[in-house]
């Protein structure tokens, strides 16, 4: 499909799509993701010694690709002289995610910056002006493959990741997967002529957040036909020739393993009966996103987590042998490094992790307490807060955090960050009406019903933390997510004091002992509530349509406990959480699982919910605009009542350690290994 023909539905859709009023602001927080700071680095195969770092230390760096020689010819504007070798590779500078082409023209042994340059190859233009998530992308003869979100399908819990092909000559870009069909970790084999993918198929997304329920396809790279089932149960292919790749999946033992699969091709098409897949790599280990040599079929190249090891590596595995090499370890042993490539004549491999202090000075962390994000709607601003829960003050000059434990203020602009509380918080929202006040709940967050967690009142300007605040709460059974309302006379918030978790309305400055009443009651769990700048409406999360189910929906309703509303439901099982009224209160900012997951969670850091994106949707339920495009956690938005327009990123004010993030947290969990249940080699 190519951008020309785009369906008209898809075209209505976008011009019917929500506009801000005016100059708007919303912040959200992204887990861990101020800690990244990857860069693209590559060892020998030979002798790894010294590991070289191949991208410039901007932003975040990841999941790169060794070209063929052959793919360069078609770039018109080659540097010369011929350089020696190349790098594709996603940045998310700029706020948003691009494709780049490094180019570097000496040997690849400690590359300088003059030594080096880059190309842009896939941004906004290629995407039909739309912001997206662009991914895993590789060259294959004249066109660039990759992944990106910027069509809609349509269907709630559908992810938006597709295949697309962009001509490196032509510039056209077509579409590879078919409609209503989501593609992750497409691979091109060393022809170019196939690509294969891990894919839903046409089964959909059912939730899954640790190994996606895929299976790996083959179509052809020119234009997505032929397309065909080879293995069931399988993700991250890598070719190693026209008939054979390598996949991984999770075994019944418990244990992340790669395969392999070889096929026959018959008058120029795969013959599905032909298949023969085999576990690769022996249980005992975690061993994912394999990356295959095609110049030498002796081994492949695995991230691993072994038993006893907080450390993500990349290792060689000989499949003739059935021996492993460490490479990594030997060179940074407390460093993550992530989804690792084979350069074509298989003397190097890539991969990507946190850059740390570097020998030149440059790129020496990404450790940002707020962070622009690339916004497609005009006038409205995306700001990423490092610290989960930021809300605004009723000017508009400061935002409250929470960074567990403790709760924090800094100005709008980054400046000026103190502690204001030592209590371990979750959630904050300001009083409208008595200056410097902010609602927290303190106590364990994703707790049951009768855990003890109060809402409690903080004066941000008293500086002294053992008594500056408040108890407002009395019942002790998880009163949690608290919102007063625009007059300054009650505070709406969930409680779990009946057994289950329902809004209370109680008075704002003396708490539930000097005024108290139910809005809502049921066996279900309402929470998550904000009241609208009007003091018309509430809205909250509800999972009262199944209740314990796991699905939550957004609702509104009347504070006098009238005129319950629906607003959205992600679909069958979703999640919409978080919302947040907009300063007119005509929209409402929120988090939801609404476009399913965007890439395979193995291949990221630990994210609770890999499926968190931030969207905004009119008050009424109508006009529904997705406003975030990653793989990552968005969530806990806010809405600003002033406009914070794009400006410089603006860095931690202290030098703290970097690289700092936690993998992910499935893999810390040792396979019961009593279970000698074998992998199945289903095709």
């Amino acid at each position: 499909m190519e951008f020309s023909t785009l369906p008209l539905l898809l075209i209505i859709n976008f011009l019917l799509l929500p506009l801000p009023h005016a100059l708007d602001t919303i912040s959200f927080t992204t887990l861990g993701r101020s800690s990244y700071a990857f860069d693209i680095f590559a060892l020998p195969t030979a002798a790894p010694s010294q590991e070289i770092r191949l991208t410039f230390g901007d932003s975040v760096n990841f999941n790169g690709h060794f070209p063929p020689p052959q793919s360069i010819s078609f770039l018109s504007d080659r540097p010369e002289p011929d350089p020696i070798a190349h790098l594709v590779y996603v940045t998310e500078r700029n706020g948003s995610s691009q494709i780049f082409l490094n180019v570097f023209r000496s040997a690849l042994q400690l590359p300088t910056d003059s030594s080096r340059s880059e190309i842009l190859l896939i941004g906004e233009h290629e995407t039909n002006a739309r912001i997206s998530m662009k991914d895993r992308p590789s060259l294959a003869g004249g066109d660039v493959i990759y992944i990106s979100t910027h069509q809609d399908p349509g269907k709630p819990r559908s992810s938006w990741t597709a295949v697309y092909s962009t001509g490196l000559t032509t510039g056209l870009t077509r579409r590879l997967t078919p409609p209503g069909i989501a593609d992750y970790s497409p691979a091109v084999s060393p022809s170019g002529a196939l690509t294969a993918v891990a894919s839903y198929g046409e089964k959909g997304w059912t939730g899954d957040v640790e190994e996606l329920a895929t299976d790996i396809y083959v179509f052809s790279t020119r234009d997505g036909s032929g397309r065909v089932k080879i293995v069931e149960h399988g993700g991250w292919p890598s070719w190693a020739d026209e008939s054979t790749l390598y996949f991984h999946r999770r075994c019944g033992d418990g244990w992340w393993s790669v395969f392999s699969a070889s096929f026959d091709i018959v008058g120029g098409k795969i013959d599905a009966a032909s298949v023969v897949s085999r576990r690769v790599t022996p249980p005992g280990l975690h061993a994912f996103t394999p990356a295959a040599s095609v110049a030498n079929k002796s081994f492949i190249a695995v991230a691993t987590r072994r038993p006893g090891s907080d450390y993500r590596h990349i290792e060689l595995y000989d499949v003739v042998s059935d021996k492993f090499y460490e490479l990594t370890r030997h060179v940074s042993p407390s460093t993550h490094h992530l989804n690792p490539f084979i350069s074509p004549d298989s003397g190097w491999v890539g991969y990507h992790k946190c850059r740390g202090e570097t020998n030149d000075g440059v790129g020496k962390g990404n450790d940002l307490v707020i962070e622009n994000v690339r916004s497609e709607l005009p006038g409205l601003s995306l700001l990423r807060v490092d610290g989960s829960f930021p809300s605004y003050s009723p000017d508009g000059e400061r935002i409250a955090y929470v960074q567990f434990p403790g709760v924090y203020v800094m100005n709008r602009d980054g400046s000026g960050i103190r502690e204001v509380s030592k209590l371990y918080a979750f959630a904050t929202c300001w009083d409208w009406k008595r200056k410097g006040v902010v609602y927290t709940s303190a106590g364990p967050d994703f707790s049951s019903e009768s855990t003890k967690v109060d809402i409690v009142s903080v004066n941000v300007d008293d500086e002294d933390l053992t008594h500056n605040y408040k108890t407002l709460t009395k019942g002790g059974a998880n009163n949690a997510f608290p919102s007063p309302s625009p007059d300054g006379k009650w505070v709406v918030f969930r409680s779990g004091r009946s057994g289950h978790k329902n809004l209370y309305i109680m008075d704002a400055l003396n708490g539930e002992e000097a005024g108290l009443y139910r809005l809502t009651e049921g066996p279900w769990s309402d929470t998550m509530s904000n009241w609208s700048p009007d003091g018309e409406w509430i809205v909250f999360a509800s999972d009262r349509e199944n209740p314990g189910g796991g699905s939550f929906e957004m609702f509104k309703i009347h504070p006098n406990g009238t005129g319950l509303q629906k607003v959205i439901q992600s679909g069958t099982g979703g999640r919409t959480n978080h919302p947040w009224f907009s300063p007119d209160g005509k929209q409402i900012v929120f988090t939801s699982d609404y476009a399913g997951v965007s890439a395979e969670p193995i291949s990221n850091p630990h994210h609770y919910q890999p499926y968190g994106e931030i969207f905004v949707i009119n008050a009424d339920g109508s006009g529904l605009q997705r406003l975030t495009h990653n793989s990552f956690e968005d969530g806990t938005p806010t809405w600003s009542p002033k406009y914070i327009g794009p400006t410089t990123n603006v860095e931690w004010p202290y030098s703290g350690s970097k690289c700092q993030f936690e993998d992910c947290h499935w893999l810390n969990i040792a396979p019961n290994q009593a279970s000698k249940r074998q992998c199945a080699a289903a095709k």
